[in-house]
């Protein structure tokens, strides 16, 4: 894998299918994710998305490294994974960066795909 010459940042991109007739279910967890992860200590920056005809849902998350991810896996898992995958069902996810193994951990049931940092310049 690549250097990562901007530091131990992660960020990923996590695709979704919304499951019929549950996008007001969306709706309503994203509100209270969005929250929730505006006050963990190490989010960069945490994104959704949403395509056509409310059928698809896209995440864009930034954490400051490997521990942030971790945290927020735990947060997910303790607060929001059951009714978040009632709603939706991942369909890829994209890792970049060059998280810990602990980090890659919290996510390996998604079946990531992980690109590391080949250059350019962090976001500002």
């Amino acid at each position: 894998m690549a250097s990562m010459e901007h530091g131990h940042e992660v960020a990923w991109l996590l695709e979704l299918a919304v499951n019929p007739g549950q996008f007001d279910a969306v709706w309503a967890l994203m509100e209270e994710m969005v929250a929730a992860t505006g006050a963990e200590p190490g989010a960069l920056g945490y994104a959704w998305f949403v395509g056509e005809e409310n059928r698809t849902v896209a995440l864009y998350e930034r954490y400051a490294d490997s521990a942030a991810v971790v945290a927020h896996m735990t947060t997910f898992g303790e607060r929001f994974a059951p009714r978040f995958l009632a709603a939706m069902v991942p369909t890829r996810l994209t890792v970049f960066g060059d998280p810990s193994e602990e980090a890659r951990q919290t996510v390996a049931g998604l079946n990531p795909t992980y690109l590391g940092f080949l250059g350019g310049f962090p976001a500002r």
